[in-house]
């Protein structure tokens, strides 16, 4: 019987998990981690203790066995895992999928690739999906209303997808732009960063609404630059998931930098989080993509330097406001008042 298998047994892939089974979808769960794994037949503990585990969804401790007559494979693993998992699904020598829906979020460490084209390298056989917008796996979980983007450019897989996951909860909308989708879902951790530290320096609410617009035209800038479409950036996947990511509690990237502005380490904000931030591993690689393209990125590069160059949050603040201010005060001296 065929079956999808979510690779990544994280908050999003164990959300998603449970969205296709609830679905009507035979799913298998896989992790890396065994100790991390969803483990008992009552409830999702210690990813959601005390949600049951729904009729359809089996939870699986080895990834080879799971991929005889996977139909769809969705996968959510951090950004540094991806291209790993698919060389292992590689050599594992399955046939390819009727699609690979891609749910992680990121670019690569070392390359600053896009994690399409990580996906397009390693596996070309697979017909590509990219699902991405704003979405807490809370709220998935708790059959809250969510609204996302389903990207791909083989319109049938696309639009056969878009009927099986569609539902009163979940709204999907199509595009065919894979690699803005993508980017979108990379850039925004970085600007969330951002809009954390602000939030962290008691900066207040207006200074957060402007960095967050300032971040968008920084967003649609970089991601246009690297093979995205405009459109895409002032959408769903772009604002939606800027705005939410930014605003948010439930952020862990956004978390992260109100402790930074809070006066803690990069390490002791991690420690307090406690899960994968993954905004911290695609700043690096977003700061050099922005540098070598010439791209405009202050937010990012300022995100960059609190983050791997001691830089400090306050004179990372101050740097973004007087940015700019050696070229407009001549021109104002030069002008008379009144």
């Amino acid at each position: 019987m065929s079956h999808w298998l979510v690779c990544g047994a994280g908050h999003w892939g164990t959300a998603l998990s449970v969205y296709t089974a609830r679905r009507g979808i035979a799913t298998q769960l896989w992790g890396h981690r065994r100790e991390h794994l969803p483990g008992t037949d009552a409830d999702l503990a210690p990813i959601f203790p005390g949600v049951p585990v729904p009729p359809g969804l089996r939870i699986v401790a080895e990834l080879e066995p799971a991929l005889a007559d996977a139909e769809v494979w969705l996968i959510a693993v951090p950004s540094h895992a991806l291209r790993g998992l698919l060389r292992r699904l590689r050599a594992a020598g399955a046939p390819a999928p009727r699609a690979l829906l891609l749910a992680s979020k990121g670019l690569e460490l070392d390359s600053g690739a896009r994690l399409d084209a990580v996906v397009q390298e390693e596996y070309p056989q697979a017909p590509l999906l990219v699902l991405s917008g704003p979405s807490f796996a809370q709220d998935l979980l708790a059959g809250r209303p969510l609204a996302m983007t389903l990207a791909g450019t083989d319109p049938e897989i696309r639009e056969s997808l878009l009927q099986r996951l569609r539902s009163a909860q979940l709204r999907l909308y199509p595009s065919e732009d894979v690699a803005g989708v993508c980017l979108a879902g990379a850039i925004k951790n970085v600007l969330a960063i951002a809009a954390g530290i602000c939030d962290g320096l008691g900066l207040g609410e207006s200074a957060r609404a402007a960095l967050i617009t300032r971040g968008l035209a920084e967003l649609e800038r970089i991601g246009t630059a690297l093979g995205g479409q405009h459109d895409t950036f002032s959408g769903l996947a772009g604002a939606g998931d800027l705005i939410l990511t930014a605003s948010s509690d439930l952020s862990r990237n956004r978390r992260l930098g109100v402790a930074l502005g809070q006066g803690l380490s990069l390490d002791a904000a991690r420690a307090r989080i406690g899960e994968e931030v993954e905004g911290v591993r695609s700043s690096r690689a977003l700061y050099r993509v922005a540098q070598e393209l010439g791209v405009e990125a202050p937010i990012s590069e300022q995100v960059y330097r609190v983050l791997h160059e001691g830089e400090s949050p306050q004179r990372a603040s101050v740097a973004l406001m007087q940015r700019g201010l050696e070229r407009v005060a001549p021109v104002l001296a030069s002008r008379p008042m009144g």
